[in-house]
């Protein structure tokens, strides 16, 4: 199954627009298709991002709704503890954490809003795609 880390702008994402890319990738998540991985630091995001109340206007679901829906995503995801990190790597320091996690994880893709900060980085990881949620699907096409 394929090793997958979801960044925290597509999973805003999938929940603010259900027919788009981003809301597809959680569903195949959702119902094993891929395989989620997850660390201390993307959940601590996830997190803070759902606490964000004014990300949130005209949502089509409520915080506690947000919530179960980061809890189910959480329950189909591998655990992955990040034991080194590779800082400073990236442009945006604030992604560091999701390509770490990638690489601990041994994931085939970083699925992400926010590819230019990914794409200028210190260290080259050419085993990990570093794509948009349309590409991503784009890509599993048979």
């Amino acid at each position: 199954m394929q090793l997958v880390v979801i960044d925290a702008n597509v999973f805003v994402s999938a929940i603010m627009a259900t027919a788009g890319a981003p809301h597809h990738v959680l569903r195949l998540a959702l119902s094993g298709e891929i395989a989620p991985i997850f660390g201390n630091a993307l959940l601590c995001e996830q997190e803070g991002v759902l606490a964000r109340d004014a990300l949130w206007k005209g949502c089509p679901l409520e915080r506690g709704e947000r919530e179960a829906l980061l809890h189910a995503l959480m329950s189909v995801s591998l655990w992955i503890p990040v034991h080194f990190l590779w800082r400073p790597n990236l442009a945006d320091e604030g992604d560091n954490h999701v390509l770490e996690l990638a690489v601990a994880g041994g994931a085939e893709s970083i699925v992400t809003a926010n590819k230019r900060d990914f794409r200028r980085n210190s260290l080259h990881s050419p085993s990990i795609r570093i794509e948009s949620a349309g590409e991503f699907l784009e890509r599993r096409r048979p």
